[in-house]
């Protein structure tokens, strides 16, 4: 039988077609990569290469115009010289960027100062530096750092706070672990800074400070938060297991312990304080614990919400108002008897 000849004709049209879309794509997503890769190299030398600033701005320089000489190879017009520039170039500030080591030793802020470690005996959990901080003004406060003893076969419940001091789709987050005494331990991941040095989520990108794991009392880490700074946080109390909350809280204790001995540098999107939230998700039987609210976790509740995580009896904006305690955290002040005090009305999971 004779092909037709139009189908023919039209198929590899269709072929055609189908391969210069690719390439397109291919090249679209080739010069993206690019973009990104230049865009990092430019940022990393800004913030971190300690040389005069006529030196540093040339060797943006540098990576600017190695960037430019790799676009016509990846659109397909020859000039391999350009492209392989760009690649010598970058893989000099990756090596120069893998010899950054956090420090161990700086000045620390007084808040940051020292690192928590536990140590785990059978169902004792001894932990050394934890934070008990009394804050009056976000820059005025008692210091107190102390060594205590939790009996981890009385764990029964994980709640988290959210803390809201700007847009609505990023928190900080602290997770709290309680006690048939009712005791609480809280535990938040926070930028180690220098004193005298502040807080930069695209500096932060860039080894511009280390990561501290933060053990502390409810009064001193939340309150300084809802009563010194004024942030609008919330609280959520969680469906976890007594046993899915040991987890949780040993791996704490193990990675603060690490770090005490190794440190890290922080990152805004990888070392950050919503990592944790993965292992909370998994713990909480969602069983889609990667969602992207997960990452911009001003959305958590939602989610939590969506998976039954949190108490569902209720709407959730009703639930959302319930968990707002700064009236009650204010109403109290920072003394004993804060973490019952900012619970009250607050809905225990179903």
């Amino acid at each position: 039988m004779r092909p037709n000849l139009p189908e023919t004709a039209l198929a590899i049209i269709r072929v055609g077609i189908v391969r210069k879309f690719g390439l397109v794509l291919l090249r679209a997503g080739l010069l993206i990569a690019l973009a990104v890769a230049a865009a990092w190299a430019f940022l990393a030398i800004g913030y971190r290469l300690e040389v005069a600033d006529p030196l540093r701005m040339g060797l943006q320089g540098i990576v600017i115009l190695a960037a430019l000489g790799a676009v016509p190879r990846l659109m397909g017009r020859g000039w391999t010289a350009g492209f392989f520039s760009f690649v010598a170039v970058l893989a000099v500030v990756l090596v120069w960027w893998n010899t950054l080591i956090a420090p161990a030793d700086r000045q620390w802020a007084p808040e940051v100062s020292r690192q928590v470690t536990g140590v785990i005996d059978g169902d004792q959990l001894r932990l050394s530096n934890l934070r008990d901080f009394v804050w009056t003004t976000p820059e005025e406060y008692t210091e107190n750092w102390i060594d205590t003893e939790y009996d981890l076969s009385q764990l029964q419940t994980t709640d988290v706070f959210l803390s809201y001091w700007g847009p609505q789709y990023m928190a900080h987050l602290i997770v709290s672990f309680g006690f048939a005494n009712g005791d609480q331990l809280a535990w938040s991941v926070e930028v180690r800074r220098a004193q005298g040095g502040g807080f930069s989520p695209i500096a932060d990108m860039f080894k511009a400070n280390t990561l501290s794991i933060l053990a502390a009392s409810e009064r001193d880490v939340v309150g300084l938060r809802s009563n010194a700074r004024g942030e609008d946080v919330h609280l959520y109390r969680l469906k976890v297991t007594p046993e899915a909350a040991r987890n949780i809280l040993e791996q704490y204790v193990q990675d603060a312990t690490d770090l005490a001995k190794t440190p890290r540098w922080y990152n805004s999107l990888f070392t950050n304080c919503t990592t944790v939230v993965f292992q909370i998700m998994s713990a909480v039987g969602s069983g889609q614990p990667i969602d992207w609210r997960v990452i911009a976790n001003g959305y958590l509740p939602e989610y939590a919400y969506e998976h039954g995580a949190v108490n569902t009896d209720v709407p959730l904006e009703q639930l959302r108002e319930l968990g707002r305690i700064a009236p009650r955290a204010l109403a109290h002040g920072l003394v004993p008897g804060f973490s019952a005090a900012i619970r009250q009305g607050v809905p225990s999971p179903n």
